[in-house]
Parts: C-alpha cells; structure tokens; sequence
C-alpha cells in the first residue's frame, strides 16, 4: 500500500493498452506501485519545470558547454593567481633559504704599468 494514501480511492483512466502494458512494465521495474509512479512522474516534471514533449538534448548540451566555460574560468583564475602570487613568494621564500654565495673579493687593477714612466 502507498504511504500516506491508504484512504484515498482509486480513480480509472482510459490509456490504450499498449501504454498501460508498457508504463505497468516500468512500474515493476522501479518497485512502485502504479498510481506512486505517476505521483512521481508528475512531481518530476514540476519540479524541474520541464514538459515530457521538450527534447532535453540541447538544454542538457547548453548546460554542459556553460559548465565547461565556468570551469575554463576557474582554470584561469588558477593560473593567474600561480602567477601573481605564487611564484613570486616562492621565489622570495627560496632566495632566503639558499646560502649566501661567495664572492670573488675585488682586486685593485692597475691601469697603467709602468707608473713611474708617466709622472716623472
């Protein structure tokens, strides 16, 4: 029995009996009662504001293109923020953990050789 619709009388409709044959069909393969199946069919259609004759292939394209663009977004705000934010720290954080090179101390160079030739 159907939850909630024990004290409800049951209603005919008129379908053709190749539909019943076939929504009975469904009805066993989901296990729900035929008059829960219908509820949940309707309540479906409601509820996502959807008609059973719309074809749903464009609309689920359509959503799929903008989720790859909003992806596509995120992707780049990821690369920019790498950019940005993350290289230049690291790169700071890096240059304070090397050791310190050593450098070559300066050595005087002589410019003129023979310095006593000139200032005679």
């Amino acid at each position: 029995m159907d939850k909630g619709y024990e004290k409800e009388e049951f209603v005919t409709i008129s379908i053709k009996a190749s539909v019943a044959r076939k929504f009975r069909k469904y009805s066993k393969g989901i296990s729900k009662s035929q008059s829960m199946t219908l509820l949940l069919m309707l309540e479906f259609f409601e509820h996502n504001g959807i008609a059973p004759t719309e074809d749903l292939g464009p609309r689920m394209q359509t959503m799929e293109n903008l989720i790859k663009k909003r992806i596509n977004g995120v992707i780049a705000i990821l690369r920019d923020i790498e950019k940005t934010q993350t290289k230049p720290t690291a790169g700071m954080l890096m240059a304070l953990l090397e050791p310190p090179k050593k450098e070559p101390m300066l050595v005087e160079k002589k410019q003129f050789p023979d310095k006593d030739k000139y200032w005679k």
